[in-house]
């Protein structure tokens, strides 16, 4: 799936699962490395990856998340790391694949257009909570003097307002955070139901992305989990989506 951020400088995408012969959660195209998906399944569809996008190795980013806030900065000097607890990425390194996995969460891609500086960011709800959208957008400011209205933002396929059901805990801890909850939750059935969608591209528009700069892919990995891996539908341990973004 490509999103049409900037057709000459910039590829941003996002993986499907496709249709490969094996059993289910990894029935797909899956590069995550901390899944319990076969290595040597991994291995191939990262190499078919690069072949696509024709990088090196090492230029084909992905880090171990942990549904925190840490923003790194990939350089020619720590491009090959692991990235070990990392949630978000920057970088103005070309030829470079950065990106972030994700089976329900919010892949977050942004362009800054003056700079050329780029990021990718895994916003689950807990991350969403703690507005690591605009935390990775600061980080671009303080690194590159990248400006928030010249920035350009994708929301990616991610579990939607109809199938995000939660409980109050979790209802809390938006509303606890300043979250508008009349613009981002409603309840259904005696149940909450929160949008990420939304929650990610309102705080993102506070921290200065123009409304209209803002991409919202409207794909729900739950509904559509034929097509995009869901850990709801199909487990935590099933495969990953990668979302990446790269300066050509």
């Amino acid at each position: 799936m490509i999103y049409n951020i900037d057709n000459n400088n910039v590829l941003a995408f996002s993986t499907e699962r496709g249709f490969v012969d094996k059993d289910m959660p990894y029935d797909g195209f899956n590069i995550t490395y901390y899944t319990d998906d076969n290595p040597e399944h991994i291995a191939q569809c990262r190499y078919d990856l690069r072949q696509m996008l024709e990088v090196a190795d090492d230029h084909l980013i992905l880090p171990r998340q942990v549904h925190d806030t840490c923003v790194a900065e990939v350089t020619a000097q720590n491009v090959g790391d692991k990235f070990e607890g990392i949630d978000a990425l920057i970088t103005t390194l070309p030829r470079t694949c950065i990106g972030v996995s994700t089976a329900d969460c919010v892949p977050i891609l942004i362009y800054g257009t003056r700079t050329r500086a780029i990021a990718a960011a895994h916003a689950g709800w807990r991350g969403t909570v703690q507005r690591i959208g605009r935390k990775t957008i600061q980080a671009m400011v303080d690194s590159y003097a990248s400006i928030p209205a010249d920035m350009k933002v994708v929301i990616g396929p991610s579990i939607g307002p109809d199938a995000f059901e939660v409980g109050d805990e979790v209802y809390d801890a938006f509303d606890q955070a300043d979250f508008d909850m009349s613009r981002i939750a409603f309840k259904r059935n005696g149940k909450w139901h929160i949008d990420l969608w939304q929650a990610n591209a309102i705080d993102i528009e506070a921290a200065g992305v123009p409304h209209d700069a803002i991409e919202i892919a409207g794909v729900c990995t739950y509904q559509e989990y034929d097509r995009f891996f869901s850990a709801r539908r199909l487990g935590i341990k099933s495969g990953r989506i990668y979302t990446g973004i790269m300066i050509k």
